[in-house]
């Protein structure tokens, strides 16, 4: 099992990092590896995901959810982790998120690929994207 935690700051209000991280669809815009992300439910979602050229789809169901604050989820089928991300108030203007994971990988290739590292390489550069994505482009005029 794989626990992972990565951090970043991002100059936006917590309202809107928030909102932005529970658009799910968009997900793959700043997520390696996430190919789809459709809502099922009020709480459930199903995943399509790539991880070493195979493609898995899963479902998920949020936990916990406290607006502005935190959003927890587990999968329930197909493969198996749990998360939580956090929102937490800098100033008016940054959030700190901080992002929790629980995996477990499966079969030969995802289990060297967590040894080697690459699921908390992929959870970092993911962390990264999303600061890019959310964060309002600065004109320089």
């Amino acid at each position: 099992m794989s626990d992972i935690v990565e951090t970043v700051e991002v100059d936006v209000p917590v309202t809107a990092a928030y909102a932005q991280w529970t658009r799910f669809e968009e997900f793959p815009s700043f997520m390696e590896g996430v190919a789809q992300v459709v809502r099922t439910g009020d709480t459930t979602m199903r995943w399509t995901i790539e991880i070493a050229g195979q493609r898995r789809d899963f479902d998920a169901v949020v936990t916990e959810q406290i607006p502005g604050e935190r959003i927890a989820w587990k999968t329930v089928d197909g493969v198996t982790h749990a998360g939580v991300v956090t929102f937490h108030h800098l100033s008016d203007t940054s959030t700190r998120i901080t992002l929790q994971l629980k995996t477990v990988p499966e079969g030969a290739v995802e289990q060297l690929g967590d040894k080697l590292g690459l699921v908390k390489a992929r959870a970092k550069g993911d962390m990264k994207r999303f600061k890019a994505f959310v964060e309002p482009t600065r004109s320089t005029a």
